[in-house]
Formats: structure tokens, sequence, C-alpha cells
């Protein structure tokens, strides 16, 4: 599963996940597991969503940058 915005694509592969709750903890504004899509990228900025996934203790959550179509 895959959420992106401009600047980051976020990829969550659920066969990996531990449900450890880091995310939720984290930024609850991004990540509601009970709400569908779980997670709301446009609730925080880039610089925080790739500090928390950096912590993700499975590796399920990961992260690519998007390349900037202006540039």
């Amino acid at each position: 599963m895959q959420y992106k915005n401009d600047n980051i694509t976020i990829h969550w592969d659920q066969s990996n996940c531990i449900h450890a709750g880091v995310y939720v903890r984290s930024l609850p504004n991004v990540y509601n597991p009970k709400e569908r899509p779980w997670v709301k990228i446009e609730n925080a900025s880039t610089e925080k969503l790739k500090a928390q996934i950096d912590k993700c203790p499975s590796g399920a959550l990961s992260y690519t940058l998007n390349k900037n179509k202006d540039k």
C-alpha cells in the first residue's frame, strides 16, 4: 500500500507490520488504524514523516522522496 503527496511516498508492507503502535503515538493526526484511509499524509510535514518512519521497528513503513516536477 502506498500513500503519497508531492514530496514523499509512504510505503506500508502489511506483512512485516508488528503493530507496535509507534506511529499512532508519535503522529496521531497522521496515523489512525480505525479510519480509512488510516494514513493521512497531509497532516504532517515531510520531515516529521521521515523522522517517524525511520523509527519503524519492523521496517513495515518506508518512504521514497518524490522528484520535484519543476526541477
